[in-house]
């Protein structure tokens, strides 16, 4: 767990010199994978089916707690500073990610530069002083309501497509989410697209409140033309295998819906095991890996392939 406690330190790490970019309340960053290959540079490109990599996610949506828009009439014309949220919104951290993306779900920013829809668009821009509030204190601190506003700009609609809770520590609860927005454009006309990332959450007396946020954007013409970065397997095999000399025998990948899973014998006698999440646009995303102890339990472990490079 100490292991994993540094990757979720690392991955909410800001370089304070650096301006951050805010996209729908959260610190955003481009998905990346590292320096790009050309097509003639990789035999993967040609074996594979580039074609997945265009396509947009099936899965049902799961932020749908909000039944019908009456849950908004106590909030009409109140800012964010009157409004108070029933305790019963984040009374476990589930329903805290639920609830606050199923308000989300129903608001829109769009602006005269990107367009979108025939008139009204949900319930416009009354849920944003809600949701607001499902942030901790410091987080308010960190993000005004003004910046929280306009980091939405040009988004008409949200669904959480993929959510799943990773391992806690030291107070605090982060998952793992993947989100479909439907943004305006300049040309009246809107598309799709979507994002992964983390939220972090912390217990505030008997409620669970958003401390951090991060998303990345996904792209979908990378992976369909350059890299092996995006993909689970050669991931393993080179970066563990080439760079760390780590695998004697890699097993076949086993998956269960869009979470994939790596076993691994090392060439240190242990046994590992990888855990990726299956992006909308089919990019693997490495989530957590594990080392069986000698009395058979998964320990994390963090193994930086690149100091392998280095060393």
């Amino acid at each position: 767990m100490k292991h994993f406690t540094k990757w979720i330190n690392r991955t909410f790490n800001h370089d304070s010199r650096k301006k951050m970019t805010l996209v729908m309340g959260a610190q955003y960053e481009p998905q990346t994978f590292g320096q790009p290959v050309e097509r003639n540079q990789t035999s993967l490109i040609s074996t594979r089916d580039a074609e997945k990599y265009f396509r947009p996610s099936s899965l049902p949506i799961k932020n749908t707690l909000i039944k019908n828009f009456q849950f908004f009439d106590p909030y009409y014309d109140k800012n964010y500073k009157e409004i108070i949220l029933p305790a019963s919104l984040s009374r476990t951290p589930d329903e805290t990610v639920l609830n606050y993306f199923s308000i989300l779900r129903e608001a829109e920013n769009l602006t005269p530069n990107q367009l979108g829809g025939c008139g009204t668009v949900g319930m416009a821009r009354l849920p944003y002083p809600i949701a607001y509030n499902f942030f901790t204190k410091d987080y308010q601190k960190r993000v005004s309501y003004n910046k929280y506003l306009q980091s939405f700009a040009g988004i008409g609609h949200i669904n959480l497509v993929k959510k799943n809770r990773l391992p806690d520590e030291n107070g605090i609860v982060p998952y793992f989410v993947e989100l479909e927005s439907i943004e305006g454009s300049s040309k009246g006309v809107t598309y799709f697209a979507y994002y992964y990332g983390y939220v972090q959450l912390k217990k505030v007396q008997n409620m669970y409140k958003i401390d951090q946020m991060k998303l990345y954007g996904e792209d979908f013409l990378c992976a369909a033309y350059h890299l092996w970065q995006h993909d689970a397997e050669a991931v393993v095999g080179i970066m563990y295998g080439e760079w760390c000399k780590l695998i004697k025998k890699q097993l076949p990948t086993k998956q269960d819906g869009y979470v994939k899973t790596i076993d691994y014998f090392g060439t240190d006698g242990a046994y590992y095991r990888f855990i990726f999440y299956q992006l909308t646009n089919d990019t693997d995303v490495l989530i957590s890996q594990y080392k069986k102890d000698s009395e058979g339990n998964w320990k994390s472990i963090r193994i930086d392939p690149y100091k392998c490079v280095k060393n």
